[in-house]
């Protein structure tokens, strides 16, 4: 997930959203989720912004936000720390530091209810369901319990709802992410319909395998296979230059220190089933949920 000083907008990962009417939707969900937050813009703006914007107001953004003092630099390689002081100095010293970018005061009322939207989209051949819960910053203390349910959900062929969408014949595909920002943000669940298959035919499926998983839990094999993806994730990550430096710049920013880096296996290898239901039953509400329909025409 990127995160920007004006919203969020989910990656590419992995997750099937080069599909333009997902990136459509998930937009629309953002602006009904969020009443408050600026999570609810778009990532650069409205067109009405854009079309205002002056050379003053892009002067001045990047004067705030591209300051020494709001940036990470990590360096990864066959370096020598004397030597990339040096040319740390020589190029960037005489950049001046910057006034602090102002915080984000809004904090984002509770939800206190399931709210729906529709989007129109004539072009669209099947329907496109998004279902996001609200859920917390990715330095909370749920964290890797809320990553690996995710990955349960679906992530791969033997996920629980790639199983119960596309092998049943109800979904062409199946996804899930979340917002990885300062403040809470969303956890979201997505589908797009098989041929044939209406919007409400799918949300009904892919509720009740949340509400099977939140029930009954998830099996100790379920979880240890999810619990080595993680594992091989990180480590897969750090056999390269440019994995490295993401990991640590990741844990830096968001979590404070890129030490906590180092602490991820074990926060993983500890998860146990039932934490991983409690965090389902803790978060995958109705009372906290976004439903978001795209189609050709509303049912």
């Amino acid at each position: 997930m990127v995160e920007s000083e004006r919203g969020v907008v989910l990656s590419e990962r992995s997750t099937g959203l080069e599909n333009s009417n997902v990136r459509l939707l998930q937009q629309e969900v953002n602006g009904v989720a969020f009443q408050g937050h600026p999570y609810s813009w778009p990532v650069i703006g409205h067109e009405s912004d854009i079309k205002a914007w002056t050379r003053q107001d892009l002067k001045r953004y990047f004067e705030v936000y591209y300051a020494p003092n709001n940036a990470v630099v990590v360096i990864v390689g066959d370096v020598r720390f004397g030597q990339v002081k040096k040319l740390a100095t020589r190029y960037f010293s005489a950049i001046p530091k910057g006034a602090p970018p102002p915080p984000v005061r809004t904090v984002e009322p509770e939800q206190k209810g399931e709210r729906r939207l529709f989007v129109a989209k004539e072009s669209a051949t099947s329907a496109n369901l998004m279902i996001a819960f609200k859920a917390p910053q990715i330095s909370h203390p749920d964290y890797y319990a809320l990553n690996v349910l995710q990955s349960i959900l679906a992530e791969g062929k033997t996920s629980r709802l790639y199983r119960a969408l596309v092998e049943q014949q109800l979904a062409t595909t199946v996804g899930a992410d979340n917002t990885d920002g300062f403040d809470p943000g969303l956890l979201y669940i997505y589908a797009v319909a098989a041929a044939k298959v209406d919007a409400g035919r799918l949300e009904q499926a892919v509720l009740a395998e949340l509400e099977r998983l939140v029930k009954d839990g998830v099996s100790e094999e379920e979880l240890q296979k999810v619990k080595n993806q993680k594992l091989v994730g990180i480590y897969r990550a750090q056999e390269t230059i440019n994995g490295k430096a993401q990991q640590l710049g990741n844990y830096e920013v968001f979590f404070g220190d890129y030490k906590k880096m180092f602490e991820a296996p074990e926060a993983y290898r500890k998860l146990s089933a039932a934490q991983i239901r409690q965090v389902a039953a803790k978060y995958l509400k109705k009372s906290q949920r976004t439903v978001g329909v795209l189609a050709a025409k509303e049912d």
